[in-house]
């Protein structure tokens, strides 16, 4: 499993450099890894130093001139591992202060080779392509550091991806020998097979104190919540084929299930389903009548008839996810990979990333005891949905790694106005946002094409840059654009007759956005409700203790989610807004709370705005369809992303002084407006 190699200067080299694919995905694997530690609680205490200690340096060896390490008998063994651990009882956070670009950094521990006393190996595989893959993936990133006072993650060299070829004592003493060990605190450990017969645990064995597990088979019983992170299981099946990408849409099987040694009666129950539903569902199993090797692993069977997978997996529109031995199976990466929607029958099992990805968004969850019912189940499915899910395997929206959830570096703000021809209310707009003393910059999206926008020595004097952009069409969707102009991380977006904002008021959401840049944050908030007589979702515009949306018309959010609006909205949504002239901010109310799975925050008390829906005067709200539009267009957006993604809450933020009994020169923010 070893062979000799150079270092790099980014890290370890163990063996020679994977390929491209196998590196892109360890890339992809450690960078989600990554973005749940972030989700699940790692910034939730992101501090603003760094412990300093003594300086190291990273031992640049191949596998085979690495040090020898031999464990006494008497060598301490880690605790079991603690179950309650969570981010902020087990993970010193004071490790993780700041780094150039706001990154995790990650230190790999030197090459050691461990032995017990006799010299015989703690691992029967010693490092494996896998393991080895997945180190030289993080020692190629961003985020790795070879300073180990600068590190926030430790991952150690020792391979635990397999259980099956460890020894569980030694493997534990070699762990805690390592230097930084300190009772597994911030350190890093993946695991892909856990277990072992016959009971195999969902967890890996090895005593491991409180660190960190990446685990490929995690069960409710097993799994901290906000601790460990739920990874796929690697497939070296489908590693090496490329699949073509296919379009949503019918396949020639309805169902296929092409796991080996399943359960006698799973495997009874399946042939009993397809004896009902004939050609309708594939059931294939391991070739009886192929020589053994790595040939006859790429194929399957029925009544002797060969099919190669995991092409055979692109011919099916669900492909079943049976529990094995273990919960985690690799044919769910190949099923994931092959653009087939993944049917789970694993009760209790932890789906990869489950924290941070939707899953009911493009697999079918089914309990192992309604199995006899799966053909009852999927036929009930819409084609629109099945599609949908077929879609979201080659489209599906992506964010970045992370946002940071720490103040950006790059201050102030972009307040970008959409105006079309109200010259003086947009005037009066600009004029107040010009005091904010944090604006950036002043960029006015001209929607006009039949008038040009006024002589530049009409507009107000500002002292920050400001920049008129023509656009080609009248469309709301330009407001989201991604324009080269706005180059701070925050954007205020804010419509041209919002002019009763003070600047108190914009400076304080702008503070507030700061404190959660992954959110929207805006002043006039609305609400969505189920309407239980007409059996669907309704718009809100009045007064109420809960909010699930806040309109754009005045709102900061993150830059990025201009990108995803303009790039990356799902279906038909932006020409639905356009073709409408109505919803655009629903509509991005929508795609944030998707991507974060959190609520927008409604800052300060102002109820009266001069918005859309609260006034008649040059507005939309002339229709008195709007409202009606408003809550259609709820109703749209949640059957195009095949959920509802809006999440209520019962909060709003206000200056700490905002009522109390003080000087306004004590305030930081004395004039924001009332009810």
């Amino acid at each position: 499993m070893c062979a000799s190699g150079k270092y790099n200067s980014r890290g370890p080299a163990l063996i020679p450099r994977m390929k491209i694919k196998h590196r892109i995905y360890y890339i992809t694997l450690f960078s989600v890894v990554l973005l749940g530690l972030v989700a699940t609680g790692m910034f939730q205490f992101w501090p603003h130093s760094i412990e300093s200690t003594a300086d190291w340096t990273l031992d640049k060896r191949s596998i085979h001139d690495a040090p020898l390490i031999r464990l006494p008998v008497s060598s301490p063994i880690p605790e079991r591992g603690d179950l309650s651990c969570r981010m902020h009882t087990c993970f010193d956070v004071y490790r993780c202060g700041y780094n150039p670009k706001n990154r995790i950094k990650v230190y790999i521990y030197p090459l050691q080779r461990f032995a017990d006393e006799l010299g015989v190996p703690i691992s029967s595989t010693g490092l494996s392509r896998e393991y080895n893959d997945l180190l030289s993936a993080i020692s190629d990133s961003d985020f790795y550091t070879d300073d180990v006072t600068r590190a926030c993650l430790f991952i150690p060299s020792i391979d635990v991806l397999n259980q099956n070829s460890l020894r569980i004592r030694e493997t534990a003493q070699a762990l805690a020998m390592l230097p930084r060990w300190d009772k597994g605190m911030n350190h890093l450990l993946f695991n892909m097979l856990p277990g072992g017969p016959p009971d195999y645990n969902t967890a890996l064995d090895v005593p491991r104190d409180r660190a960190l597990l990446a685990g490929g088979g995690f069960s409710t019983w097993t799994y901290r919540q906000g601790y460990d992170i739920s990874i796929p299981v690697y497939s070296p099946l489908s590693a090496d084929v490329e699949l073509p990408e296919r379009q949503p849409g019918p396949r020639r099987y309805f169902i296929l299930s092409s796991q080996t040694a399943i359960h006698r009666e799973y495997r009874a129950e399946l042939e009993r389903l397809k004896e009902e539903n004939g050609e309708a569902l594939l059931l294939l199993d391991k070739c009886s009548n192929l020589s053994q090797g790595a040939a006859s692993a790429r194929k399957r069977c029925y009544k002797g008839q060969v099919y190669d997978y995991p092409q055979i997996l692109q011919e099916s529109s669900f492909c079943v996810v049976l529990r094995g031995a273990r919960l985690g199976q690799a044919t769910l990466s190949d099923v994931l990979q092959a653009g087939c929607v993944p049917v789970i029958l694993a009760d209790s099992y932890i789906l990869p990333f489950s924290e941070v990805l939707d899953w009911k968004r493009a697999s079918v969850v089914i309990p192992e005891e309604k199995l006899s019912e799966m053909y009852t189940i999927l036929k009930s499915i819409p084609h629109r949905q099945v599609e949908e899910m077929q879609r979201q395997k080659w489209s599906s929206v992506n964010s970045p790694l992370f946002l940071p959830l720490i103040p950006p570096r790059a201050p102030g703000f972009t307040a970008v106005v959409l105006t079309y021809d109200r010259v003086e209310s947009l005037f009066r707009v600009i004029t107040e946002i010009s005091k904010v003393p944090s604006l950036a910059k002043l960029l006015v999206v001209w929607n006009n094409q039949n008038k040009s926008p006024p002589e530049e020595s009409l507009w107000p004097k500002v002292s920050v840059p400001l920049k008129v952009v023509r656009t080609k069409e009248n469309k709301l969707s330009n407001r989201f654009f991604p324009y080269d102009e706005i180059e701070t991380e925050a954007v205020l977006a804010i419509d041209d007759d919002i002019i009763m904002l003070t600047s108190d008021e914009l400076q304080f959401g702008y503070e507030v956005w700061r404190e959660f840049p992954d959110r929207l944050v805006g002043y006039p908030g609305r609400l969505h409700l189920w309407d239980h007589e007409m059996g669907k979702w309704k718009y809100e515009s009045e007064w109420t203790n809960e909010v699930s949306m806040v309109l754009t018309g005045a709102a900061f959010y993150h830059k990025y989610f201009n990108y995803l609006y303009t790039y990356k909205m799902p279906g038909d949504i932006k020409n639905w807004v356009d073709a409408h002239m109505n919803c655009e901010d629903i509509a991005m109310n929508f795609l944030v709370a998707n991507i974060t799975g959190k609520a927008p925050i409604k800052v300060t008390p102002r109820k009266k705005f001069k918005c859309p829906e609260c006034t008649a005067i040059d507005g939309l709200s002339l229709d008195q369809t709007h409202m009606v539009e408003r809550s259609e267009c709820i109703n749209k957006f949640a059957s195009v992303f095949g959920t509802m993604p809006l999440k209520v809450v019962e909060h709003r933020a206000d200056p700490v002084l905002y009522k109390d009994d003080f000087p306004e020169k004590l305030k930081s923010f004395p004039n924001i407006g009332s009810l």
